[in-house]
């Protein structure tokens, strides 16, 4: 789903795996909604993203992004994001394995007028991926591992994602999910988004063959229902870059951060 852009056109692109990252973290908030109701449950909604990307010289990034929710006993899309549920498996009373296979728009990358740094390069860019996830929810937290694949072959990349997160209700009408992640990507990954080929070389830019590194992420998700029908979402995130990519000399950034707030209605 390509986010509708509120600065310059040609930053659209720039929001990236930030907006997957946000709209798949949802998605978790949205089950826990759908599961006290039978059957399918639908939505539609607007949310507001604002993100900065470690590039030098790039301007933060605000989007409009149009949201379509949908769940039921075998799928749940959200965003960009499709997953299909697999047979799960009951541990006990209070912890469940549930197994899905996973899809996504990433909408990664850059055009080369993005930023003056950028300037001369080939321009990167984002592509399908797909993989698989295990959730395993228990009394004291939520642990989930995810693997993803570039499918479309831009990058020929992949992610590996180990999550922990724990919702608490307050109240009849408000969730507040903390999270910790750590984010696996490989050396084609890194080396895509923040390598720079020989051709692409010169004076203040100098060759750089990515690495494969370990992002740490933080983050929190907050969602206020009004009731059955209107809902509002915030979700805040911070990233700290692997060396890997703080090394790359198209980056003046170790952090990169983004807050995705929105409006869900549930029909």
């Amino acid at each position: 789903m390509r986010a509708l852009p509120l600065s310059k056109p040609s930053v659209a692109i720039r929001l990236t795996i930030t907006t997957s990252a946000l709209v798949l973290g949802l998605c978790s908030s949205f089950a826990a909604i759908a599961a006290e109701v039978q059957g399918s449950a639908w939505g539609l909604g607007v949310g507001a993203a604002s993100s900065q990307q470690p590039y030098k010289g790039i301007d933060r990034d605000s989007e409009v992004l149009p949201l379509i929710y949908f769940e039921n006993e075998y799928v749940r899309v959200f965003g960009p994001t499709a997953e299909i549920k697999l047979p799960g498996l009951e541990i006990s009373d209070s912890q469940q394995l549930d197994f899905s296979l996973v899809g996504e728009y990433d909408f990664s990358g850059y055009d080369d007028d993005d930023a003056r740094i950028l300037e001369g390069m080939s321009d990167r860019k984002g592509g399908f991926w797909a993989g698989a996830k295990v959730r395993w929810s228990n009394d004291l937290a939520d642990v989930s591992a995810e693997w993803l694949g570039d499918v479309s072959s831009n990058s020929k990349g992949q992610r590996f994602t180990l999550g922990l997160e724990r919702t608490w209700k307050i109240g009849e009408h408000v969730r507040l999910t903390p999270r910790l992640a750590a984010i696996w990507q490989d050396d084609k990954y890194v080396d895509y988004y923040f390598g720079v080929r020989e051709h692409e070389a010169r004076a203040d830019r100098a060759a750089y063959d990515g690495k494969s590194g370990m992002n740490t992420e933080i983050g929190l998700r907050g969602n206020y229902m009004f009731d059955d029908h209107h809902s509002v979402f915030l979700d805040l995130k911070a990233t700290s870059l692997s060396d890997e990519i703080k090394d790359s000399p198209l980056v003046d950034r170790s952090t990169e951060n983004s807050a995705l707030f929105g409006y869900l209605y549930r029909f």
